[in-house]
């Protein structure tokens, strides 16, 4: 080889290796300073502006934005022994805009994620990252820093306004509310995450130490001395050889926008401070039109009559258009504004109502599937009649307080509208409809016993929450299988609040009117007339003796001794043959001592003394097996429900029985749920 050909040689190596390292580097280290040109995949509701402002969210609502870094991050963390490759800082610049004065969406995370195929993700609290199947799963191999504006309690968030580190689940591994350490006074002063203004974010982590740092501060200060977050976490567990960094954020019933001024990012060591001078700017509030004032304009008297004619003309079609959607507002439901949906946007979701959408009919109203048509977001949307004369003002307002309600196991009350006499609620939109569509009808195919203990493990937990966990007391009043409704991956989940009451924690609850389905009220109402948790724990044991069973409640068509179903099982179990009121639809296929668990805790909770019920966190205790069932003893009259006397004996049936129980879901209240049709 000549020397010419050798130099040749080495010019085209060091070229290709000058470039490999090129991208080496691009891939592990960057700054953007604005997002103009930049290597950022966009999925969602984000865009870039002109300016090269990222935004992930807008003002819509139920809406998810994600922007990630397009080419994967090597971390090495199974193919190199070196800790220090696991090192890594990153430095951004965020802002929440809320779209009203203290109150905002489910906000936002820093990730590194194994994929970009988020196709399963929800928005919400999941912020487009996980969904309620997967959320906690090791296989997830995700880390999160959430900035966090909602407390969601099934999430066991301190408050709605922390920063928390998150590994595979938002269950975060460790939290705090949002400060920052000042260092010229030397305290730490308060932020607010939704405040609007721009905010510096350093997430450190030191791969010798296995130490993860988070530090926060306004814009205007430096790099405060102490971080708001610092534990110790090895992320070599974690985190695979080729991971993506990005953002994601979400907005729910409320909406806000949530901004990336700036980004940089270090895998090998710390990240390249941002030059704040040269972050694009956030677009300005909008403000009410003042009009415009001192401008003088000339107009012939022509053009003023061609134009009043235009007006009137357009303005006529205008209302008469309008009154296709005319809705009712008056000024108390500003307060309830985030829970309120434009009657215009539900017509459009459910394609004007047609009958091709419709899920369901019950005695209040017909259910309709519908694509809201911003989000794209499927939800069921419940049309039903309302007297204003029954306090639309204080349903409203419970409207807004279940709302809030945050659980895996609970169908998400989205919101409402109203239009002349009806009353329209949004809820979650679960695929699979109702349980007991399953249980007693050929429509749906059989569950397997695994399915139902998991579906009443849900419930359980959702009571849970609902009687102990939340903010206030939630009594549902109102348990059976037709208000257990099924998601994609058959998750029960409670619904129907429309007969639910809430009250604060050691109050006493006042009302004593009777509400609820025959065959599910507990024998005590009929003479305190009040609804309490232990009410709810009756209609649970019911619940669950129809889902271990497969038959309803009451099912007057049986023989006599059988038509009641708590006293079928109570007599099968003095015989010592309890597991005979098994669903004979299972064929014997289940572990016979959760059977008869579940069957027992069905009777338990059906004892017509109060005091003997156990709660629901007792009841979940027993599910998994924490705590030993205690003994029962067979006490006939043990056994109660409202309506059949203490007895519940098939001697109460006729002819008392036959005269009610011609429809199973019968209500005995003369203000009976507007909600009560089921989904």
């Amino acid at each position: 080889m000549t020397s010419k050909a050798v130099s040749v040689y080495f010019l085209i190596l060091s070229y290709v290796c000058l470039n490999t390292l090129v991208i080496a580097v691009d891939e592990n280290q960057f700054v953007y300073n604005g997002f103009n040109g930049t290597n950022i995949l966009l999925d969602g509701g984000a865009k870039i502006h002109s300016n090269g402002l990222l935004q992930l969210t807008n003002s819509s609502i139920f809406q998810i934005g994600r922007a990630f870094y397009q080419r994967p991050v090597r971390f090495y963390t199974s193919s190199s022994m070196l800790t220090q490759d696991l090192s890594f800082s990153t430095h951004f610049v965020f802002a929440i805009v809320p779209e009203r004065a203290n109150l905002s969406g489910d906000g936002m995370a820093f990730a590194i994620s194994p994929s970009l195929n988020f196709t399963q993700a929800q928005g919400g609290q999941y912020l487009g990252l996980f969904n309620s199947s997967d959320n906690g799963l090791r296989s997830n191999n995700l880390l999160a820093i959430e900035l966090d504006t909602f407390q969601n309690h099934e999430f066991n968030d301190i408050d709605g306004n922390h920063v928390g580190i998150d590994v595979n689940s938002f269950i975060s591994n460790v939290s705090a509310t949002v400060t920052y350490y000042s260092n010229e006074e030397g305290i730490n002063r308060s932020l607010d995450l939704i405040s609007g203004s721009p905010t510096q974010v350093w997430i450190e982590y030191d791969g010798f130490e296995n130490v993860l740092n988070v530090t926060l501060a306004p814009i205007s200060s430096p790099k405060p001395d102490q971080s708001l977050l610092s534990t110790h976490i090895n992320l070599s567990s974690i985190l695979l050889d080729s991971m993506y960094v990005g953002f994601a954020a979400a907005t729910g019933i409320a909406s806000g926008n949530h901004y990336i001024l700036g980004w940089s990012f270090n895998k090998s060591g710390k990240a390249q401070g941002l030059e704040i001078s040269k972050l694009p700017s956030l677009p300005r509030q909008r403000k009410p039109s003042r009009g415009i004032t001192g401008l003088r304009i000339t107009v012939s008297v022509t053009i003023v009559l061609v134009v009043g004619l235009t007006i009137t003309i357009a303005g006529t079609f205008y209302v008469l258009r309008r009154k296709k959607y005319e809705e009712i507002r008056e000024d108390w439901e500003r307060e309830y504004g985030p829970h309120r949906f434009s009657y215009k946007d539900l017509f459009k979701a459910t394609r004007g109502f047609i009958d091709k959408e419709l899920l369901g009919v019950g005695g209040f109203g017909k259910v309709y599937r519908g694509v809201l048509p911003y989000s794209k977001e499927q939800v069921a949307v419940k049309k039903v009649s309302h007297d204003s004369k029954q306090g639309m003002k204080e349903f409203v307002a419970e409207i807004a307080s279940i709302g809030r309600l945050r659980h895996r196991n609970l169908v998400q009350l989205l919101g409402y509208s109203r239009r002349k006499g009806e009353l329209l609620l949004v809820y979650d939109y679960m695929p699979n409809g109702s349980l007991d569509k399953f249980l007693f009808s050929n429509e749906k195919p059989i569950l397997n016993w695994a399915q139902r203990y998991h579906i009443i493990r849900g419930v359980a937990s959702a009571l849970l929450y609902l009687h102990e966990e939340w903010d206030q007391v939630v009594l549902h009043r109102d348990v059976k299988a037709s208000n257990v409704l099924l998601d994609a991956d058959l998750n029960g989940r409670l619904g129907d609040f429309g007969l639910a009451r809430l009250y604060d924690h050691g109050a006493n609850l006042k009302t004593t009117n009777v509400v609820g389905t025959i065959g599910y009220l507990a024998p005590e109402l009929s003479t305190t007339g009040k609804s309490t948790t232990s009410t709810d724990v009756f209609a649970f044991g019911v619940f669950i003796l129809e889902v271990a069973c497969g038959r309803r409640p009451i099912e007057p068509q049986q023989s006599p001794d059988e038509v009641v179903l708590v006293s079928w099982v109570l007599e099968k179990w003095k015989e010592g043959a309890i597991l005979e009121t098994s669903d004979p639809r299972l064929g014997g296929d289940y572990l016979e001592e959760e059977m008869e668990l579940v069957l027992k805790l069905g009777l338990l909770c059906s004892k017509s003394d109060v005091a003997t019920r156990p709660s629901m966190r007792q009841l979940i205790q027993y599910l998994d097996g924490d705590v030993l069932l205690p003994e029962m003893i067979h006490v006939s009259t043990s056994i109660g429900t409202l309506g059949l006397g203490n007895e519940a004996s098939s001697t109460f049936v006729s002819p008392v029985l036959s005269s009610i129980v011609k429809s199973s879901s019968l209500s005995i209240s003369s203000t009976e749920s507007i909600l009560n049709s089921g989904r």
